[in-house]
């Protein structure tokens, strides 16, 4: 898509708020808006959890939904949805090694297939 293709969306506009305890947790909600930034009540806020878990590699930044009514809500029940999405990051992760690990290696393919007399 150009420049020229690139068009906003005017019927699925959100303001975006961030919420932190300045520790672990971090919730963005965003909450529809109108073209003129009015809020729309006709469609739910959405809840975003963010954090980062510590790995063997250092600390690995997650993100999850949170399905939730109220910011309240959404605080609530991060602890589960954060759970959630790691479990689903790991799940991620393992798949991919599994594809990895399961590639055909064929002779003469880092020579660009040709294979050089002896």
């Amino acid at each position: 898509m150009g420049a020229d293709d690139a068009r906003v969306r005017m019927d699925n506009l959100y303001r975006e708020e961030q919420f932190t305890d300045l520790g672990m947790a971090s919730v963005r909600m965003l909450s529809p808006v109108r073209p003129d930034g009015s809020p729309e009540e006709t469609r739910p806020a959405v809840f975003i959890g963010q954090a980062h878990v510590l790995s063997s590699a250092g600390p690995l930044p997650v993100q999850f939904p949170i399905e939730a009514a109220s910011l309240r809500e959404a605080l609530e029940r991060f602890p589960v949805a954060m759970k959630a999405g790691v479990e689903r990051m790991i799940a991620e992760a393992k798949e991919i090694q599994r594809q990895e690990a399961s590639r055909l290696i064929v002779p003469g393919e880092g020579t660009g297939g040709i294979i050089k007399p002896a």
